[in-house]
C-alpha cells in the first residue's frame, strides 16, 4: 500500500503488517493494548461520528490532551477526513488556549480531564467557532469521545462519505496547525501538510532504521512536533507506542515497558546520570572504586573513532560490572535514545555511548517538521546536531554569516519538502522566515564542520551585546555551566551591563550529599543556597568552568536560586527551553543586585 498521506502509515500497519501493541497505555493499573486493526476500526467510528457532528475537509479540531491512545486515534480520525489538528499543551496557559482556539477557528475540541474542560468552557463565550467538547475522561455534563464513536452511523451512505473523505485528502492539504511555544511572544501557527511531515518521516527512517526493535515508551508532549513526527516514525516502522503514565513515573514505567528505544529532551539524560552518580558517591570501598573508574572511562568514551584491545577490555569490563545496572534502571533493553530540543552535553553522550546505549542527537524546529540534521547508529560525532538528512526527502542547509561570529559561523538555513507551508494568518512573520528562494532562516546560530556536520553555538534572539560592545552567546556559556553535576539549570544575564553574569539553580540531590559529605548541617535548598561554604564551593566551580572562555564572557557575578525554574510556574517550554524574559522578570531584584556589585560571588 502507497503512503503518501499520514493517515495511510496506520492503515498500512493494519492491512500488511499488523501488531498486537500498536498503542499501549495503563489503565487501573494494567497496561491494556489496542491492536493494529483496532485501533484503524475505532479511528473509522470517529471518523464517522464527526462527518455527523458536520466536520468536513480544512475544519479545525483540537487535542488538549496528556499522551494516551486516544490522542493518536483522534488524529487519524480527523486527518482521514481532510480536516486539520491543532494540539494544545495542557500545561499551557489560559491566555493561550483561548488565543489558539480563536486564531485557529476550532469547531471541536477533545480534552483529557475536567480541568481541562473548565478552564475551556470558561472562555466558551468567546469562541464562536467553538461547537462541541468531548472528553476522555468521565467529566459530568461533558459528552464522552466513545459517545461520539458509538453514535456514529454505520449506514452506508456515511461509510461511503469517509472513503470520499479519505480519497479527497492529498498529500499538499494541511495536516496539522502547531503552535510555536516560544520564548517570547505570541505563538504563531505552523501549517504543516501531509507531504511535510511525512517526508521527514521517511527521511528519518532510512537513516535511522529500526530493525529488530519492537517496543517505545512515548512521554513528550504529542502537542509538540518532535514527539509527533517521533509516532509517525514509530508506527511507519510497526514499533510498539507505550505511554508513560506521567513525566513523573518514567523511571518506573521504563522498568514496566523495557522499551527498546525512546524520544527525549536532554534534561531527562542529564536527570538520569545525576542520580546515578548521586547514588555511586553513596559507595565505599572497592565498589566506589569501580564505579568512579567505569565513569572517568565512560566520559573519556568516543564512540567516533574505534577501540583498542585495551581500551575495549576496560570497556567491557565497564559494562559488565558498573553499567549493566544503568541499563537495569532504564529496561534492560534501551538501544537507542534519539535526543533533540536543546544541545546535549557531550559527557552525557559519551557515557550513555560507553553503557551501551546509542544516543544520537539532532536538530529541528516545528517549521522543519522537525528534523533538520541528525547523528545516526553509525555516523555519529559527539558534541554536534549531525548532517543534513539526506536524498529526495532529505533537507540541505547553508549558513549565512553573522556579524559577531567567527569566520564561517552564523544562521542556519534550511529548504527541502518538509519545510512548512506558512504561518497561519501571518504574511509578515512568513516572508521574516521564508526568503523568496525558499530557504527557511532558523534565527539558530551555528557552523558545519570539515566534514558536514552541524554544530550549534546560539539562539540568534539570545545573543546580547555588553555595555562595552561585546558579544555574549549565553546557550554555549549555559551548555558549558551544566557539565557541572553540581549544576541543574543556569540562566546567562548581563545584556547593556559591563559583563556577563549567571542565575544558578544547583541539582540538589547533588549538592546535598556534598553537604553531608563535608558535615554541613543544613538540608532545605533555601538553607543550602544561602551557606558560605555552598558559595564559595560554586564560586570555586565558576572559576574553573570560567576557563574556557574568553575575558569578555566569562561570569563574574552568580547567585543561586532555591527554586528549580518548571514549565508549571512558566519559566520553561513544554520542550524545557528558558522563558528568559519571565525568569528575568521574577529575579529583577537580584539582577539589579548582580550588577550593582563587584567582583565573582553569588551571595
Amino acid at each position: 500500500m502507497e503512503v503518501t498521506r499520514l493517515f495511510d502509515i496506520m492503515h498500512r500497519q493494519a492491512k500488511a503488517a499488523p501488531i498486537s501493541n500498536a498503542l499501549v497505555a495503563k489503565v487501573k493499573g494494567a497496561w491494556q493494548p489496542y491492536s493494529s486493526q483496532e485501533t484503524v476500526a475505532m479511528a473509522d467510528r470517529l471518523s464517522l461520528g464527526l462527518l455527523a457532528a458536520g466536520i468536513k475537509k480544512g475544519d479545525r479540531v483540537a487535542i488538549i490532551s496528556m499522551n494516551r491512545p486516544e490522542w493518536i486515534i483522534t488524529d487519524l480520525a480527523v486527518l482521514q477526513l481532510g480536516a486539520v489538528v491543532v494540539p494544545l499543551y495542557p500545561t499551557a496557559t489560559s491566555g493561550d488556549y483561548e488565543f489558539i482556539l480563536a486564531h485557529a477557528g476550532v469547531r471541536v475540541a477533545f480534552v483529557s480531564t475536567k480541568e481541562i474542560f473548565s478552564r475551556v468552557e470558561a472562555m466558551r463565550t468567546r469562541l464562536p467557532k467553538l461547537e462541541h467538547i468531548y472528553s476522555y475522561d468521565e467529566v459530568p455534563g461533558v459528552a464522552p469521545w466513545q459517545t461520539l464513536a458509538s453514535n456514529s452511523s454505520a449506514d452506508t451512505e456515511w461509510n461511503s462519505a469517509l472513503i470520499a473523505a479519505r480519497a479527497n485528502t492529498t498529500p499538499d492539504d494541511t495536516a496539522s496547525l502547531i503552535y510555536t511555544s516560544g520564548t517570547t511572544g505570541t505563538p504563531k501557527g505552523v501549517i504543516l501538510s501531509h507531504r511535510n511531515i511525512l517526508c521527514n518521516v521517511r527521511a528519518i527512517t532510512a537513516v535511522i532504521p529500526l530493525t529488530g526493535m519492537q517496543k517505545a515508551l512515548s512521554f513528550l508532549p504529542l502537542s509538540h512536533v518532535f514527539e509527533r513526527t517521533g509516532v509517525y516514525f514509530y508506527q511507519y516502522q510497526g514499533i510498539g507506542i507505550y505511554f508513560a503514565e506521567s513525566i513523573d513515573t518514567i523511571a518506573k514505567n521504563l522498568a514496566e515497558v523495557q522499551p527498546d528505544v525512546i524520544i527525549t529532551v536532554p534534561r531527562l539524560l542529564e536527570k538520569i546520570y545525576n542520580g546515578i552518580t548521586a547514588k555511586g558517591r553513596g559507595l565505599r570501598g572497592v565498589k566506589r572504586t569501580l564505579f568512579d573508574w567505569s565513569i572517568k572511562l565512560g566520559l573519556a568514551h568516543d564512540p567516533d573513532h574505534p577501540l583498542g584491545a585495551i581500551k575495549a577490555l576496560q570497556l567491557a569490563i565497564a559494562r559488565r560490572l558498573i553499567f549493566s545496572k544503568w541499563q537495569a534502571a532504564l529496561g534492560g533493553r534501551l538501544r537507542l535514545v534519539i535526543v533533540g530540543g536543546s544541545a546535549l552535553q557531550p559527557r552525557l553522550g559519551r557515557i550513555f555511548w560507553a553503557a551501551g546505549i546509542a544516543t544520537i542527537e539532532g536538530y529541528g524546529l516545528t517549521e522543519t517538521s522537525p528534523v533538520i540534521t541528525c547523528n545516526t547508529p553509525t555516523h555519529h560525532r559527539i558534541g554536534t546536531a549531525g548532517r543534513p538528512l539526506p536524498g529526495p526527502d532529505g533537507v540541505a542547509i547553508k549558513i549565512i554569516q553573522e556579524e559577531g561570529y567567527r569566520q564561517g559561523e552564523g544562521e542556519i538555513c534550511a529548504r527541502g519538502p518538509s519545510i512548512m507551508t506558512s504561518y497561519l494568518n501571518n504574511p509578515e512573520a512568513t516572508r521574516e522566515s521564508i526568503d523568496r528562494d525558499g530557504w527557511f532562516h532558523s534565527g539558530d546560530i551555528g557552523f558545519l564542520d570539515q566534514d558536514g556536520y552541524l554544530k550549534i553555538t546560539d539562539r540568534k534572539k539570545e545573543m546580547f551585546k555588553t555595555s562595552g560592545g561585546k558579544y555574549i552567546a549565553p546557550l554555549a556559556i549555559e551548555g558549558k555551566f551544566r557539565e557541572c553535576p553540581l549544576i541543574s539549570q543556569i540562566m546567562v544575564v548581563g545584556e547593556h551591563q559591563k559583563f556577563p553574569a549567571a542565575l544558578i539553580v544547583p541539582d540538589f540531590m547533588v549538592l546535598a550529599a556534598w553537604a553531608h559529605e563535608h558535615g554541613l548541617a543544613v538540608a532545605t535548598p533555601a538553607e543550602l543556597v544561602r551557606h558560605k561554604d555552598v558559595i564559595s564551593m560554586f564560586g570555586r566551580e565558576v572559576e574553573s568552568l570560567n576557563r574556557d572562555f574568553g575575558q569578555w564572557e566569562k561570569i563574574k557575578q552568580f547567585r543561586l536560586i532555591a527554586e528549580e525554574w518548571t514549565i508549571a510556574n512558566g519559566e520553561l517550554t513544554p520542550k524545557l527551553s528558558l522563558r528568559r524574559k519571565v525568569i528575568i522578570n521574577k529575579h529583577k531584584g537580584l539582577i539589579e543586585q548582580i550588577f550593582a556589585s563587584q567582583g565573582l560571588g553569588g551571595s
